[in-house]
Order: structure tokens, then sequence, then C-alpha cells
């Protein structure tokens, strides 16, 4: 069965399940509304579908098994090097120091952490009023903050976050780091995206997409970039981590993790 904008019933309701199982944002309502169509679209784009918002066989059939997809494949991580122009033992030294592990939570949504003193600058940034931000700060404390703090991991940050988009959507989005590198979302248009929301959408997708975002975010800072090329380990991880590296000794394990790196073993040939 096709499904398309406009749409309703059970078979909708059926596919926002699939949606929010794939880790989207969409309301359960059995109407195939606009918010459905993004969280559609985007899916398509992720997974490589043809990307019109109709939902047949083959988006249904990627939906059904997309709980196996959104982890990191050979593939992200070879497009990772073409990308940043660099080996593949550079791609392993940042897999294993800088990201994060893993970057879903095992209910198939992206890890996050929710920043309340960010929220309330990109309060003020998306020009919402001194006096609601005063009074978001006075009622909400732990959501919007002079001050960082408050921090909760795991499931309890998705439950702040959700608190703080009833105050602002963007803001919320955009006050927390994202996926297996920690991305904050009010990079968004500098990394290239067309929203906080698209950004957003694509970190639920897949820990390709968290590779792809912190690509976009290296090669942007030249310097960081240069440094990253040359294997000049200090420099990058003083621009990436700032100036706590040395006491972290982040430049020492990315070096190490470089030397360290084993190429996979190919597939033996078939004989003849």
């Amino acid at each position: 069965m096709m499904l398309i904008l406009g749409d309703s019933g059970a078979n909708v309701k059926v596919l926002q399940h699939r949606l929010t199982k794939a880790g989207f944002s969409v309301v359960e309502s059995g109407e195939f509304d606009e918010l459905t169509l993004f969280a559609v679209t985007h899916f398509q784009r992720a997974n490589n579908l043809v990307v019109d918002g109709i939902v047949g066989n083959k988006t249904n059939s990627v939906l059904l098994t997309s709980g196996q997809h959104h982890w990191l494949s050979e593939n992200d991580l070879q497009q990772a090097a073409i990308d940043l122009g660099v080996d593949m033992a550079c791609i392993h030294a940042i897999k294993t120091v800088e990201s994060k592990g893993l970057g879903f939570l095992g209910d198939g949504r992206p890890k996050i952490l929710y920043e309340r003193h960010v929220m309330r600058r990109r309060l003020k940034k998306n020009g919402i009023g001194k006096i609601a931000i005063s009074n978001a700060e006075t009622n909400f404390p732990d959501l919007v903050n002079s001050r960082p703090g408050g921090y909760k991991g795991g499931t309890r940050a998705h439950y702040r976050l959700s608190l703080a988009k009833t105050i602002d959507t963007n803001s919320a989005l955009e006050s927390c780091s994202w996926g297996l590198f920690q991305i904050m979302g009010y990079h968004w248009q500098h990394l290239g995206y067309n929203s906080a929301a698209e950004f957003v959408e694509l970190m639920h997708a897949s820990e390709g997409n968290h590779w792809q975002a912190f690509t976009r975010f290296v090669i942007k800072d030249k310097v960081l970039h240069k440094a990253l090329k040359a294997q000049n380990w200090a420099e990058f991880a003083r621009r990436y981590n700032g100036p706590a590296y040395k006491k972290n000794q982040y430049h020492t394990k990315l070096a190490n993790a470089y030397r360290n790196y084993i190429p996979p073993t190919p597939p033996p040939k078939a004989s003849t």
C-alpha cells in the first residue's frame, strides 16, 4: 500500500510508529501530516532511497529493519576518509578517541546532552524577548539558566529537551549536543544544514550522519583540518578539545591510536 501526504487511518498510524521506532519525532495520530512527511523524506535521504515523501514498498521495507541500519558501517568510515582527504588510520584514531562509542541509546534515540546556559543564549539569539527569557529562567531554572549545570544523561536528557521545546523548539534543539561527536545543534547553519530541525532529524537517522556532521565541522575549520591531514595531533587536540587537551592526553591518545591502526584483513580469494 502506498501512503502520501493527506492520507489517514490505521496504516498511517503504523507508519508513524515505525518512524518513531527509527528515532524520528512524529505524533502517532493516524494523520499523514507535514511532520510525518518531514520525517519520511529525511528517512529516505538517510537511507539512499528516492526522496519523494511517498511511502511505498521500498521505504516500508527499509523502515521495518531500520533498527539495523542506524549503526556505523565501514562505508561510512571510508566516506569520511574521502571527504576529509585522510587515510583510514586517521579515521580510526578519531573514532577511537573522539567519538563517544555509540551514537544511540538503547531505545533508538541519539545520545544528547542538554545545555541550559546555551538555551538562554539561543532564546536571546532567536529573538525571544527579555521578559519571556527572564520568566523562563525564574520558572524553569533547570531548563534556562545563565550557569551550566543540571546535567542528566541518557533518556533523561531527552526528557529535558522535550520540556525545553515547550518554551521554544528551535532554541531547544540548538541547545543540545548530538550523536557520536556531540556536535552542538546551533552549528546547523555553519555546517550547511537547512535548519536545526533538519540537522536533528539526520542525527536521529544514523551514525553515518554523525560522521558527516563531524567532517563538515572539521572542513569548516581550516586550521583544524590542516592539523588532521598532517597528523599534528597536538594542534588538532588543542583546537578540537580545548586547552585541557594536555591534561587529558588527547594528543597522545590520538597518536597512539593512529600508530596502532591495523587495516582489516581482506576476505580470502575463492579457490579455482
